[in-house]
């Protein structure tokens, strides 16, 4: 059975200070290594690593079997890709599930909402602007599970 985070396998501890994030204001180069990446988990079983440059962050987010990212939203436009496993997403009133390779983007302000079914899940997202909260390694705009 592959480990399901082969190419990342034993990242380690992030070269960082603990207070700070990887922006790219701060590197010569566009290049990242995730393990220079201090992650957060902004819910429990999901964890994100959220690289940043002035205008744009990745999120590379993993998410445990049947953690849930609660309906929220927030003043980002958010983009992202199904890397692995599979995810029940809900996007304003439309709901699917979808595999990897699935794209989609969310609008600013339009509820949404992640529930990673039948395993773990990799996401990469996108936002524009920066998400000034993830930037300083806090969550401000997803609620705790269950308190919606």
């Amino acid at each position: 059975m592959r480990c399901r985070n082969e190419a990342y396998k034993g990242l380690g501890s992030p070269k960082i200070p603990p207070h700070t994030n990887f922006n790219l204001e701060n590197h010569s180069m566009g290049f990242i290594d995730l393990r220079d990446v201090r992650p957060i988990s902004p819910v429990p079983g999901c964890r994100m690593r959220t690289p940043h440059g002035q205008h744009l962050m990745l999120s590379y987010l993993e998410m445990d079997a049947g953690a849930e990212v609660p309906l929220h939203s927030h003043p980002h436009e958010q983009g992202g890709i199904l890397l692995e496993g599979k995810l029940q997403l809900n996007i304003g009133d439309e709901t699917r599930v979808v595999e990897p390779g699935a794209m989609f983007i969310i609008p600013p302000h339009v509820l949404h909402r992640a529930v990673a079914i039948e395993g773990p899940v990799r996401v990469l997202d996108v936002f524009s602007p920066v998400r000034e909260d993830y930037a300083e390694l806090t969550n401000r705009y997803i609620p705790a599970v269950g308190s919606r």
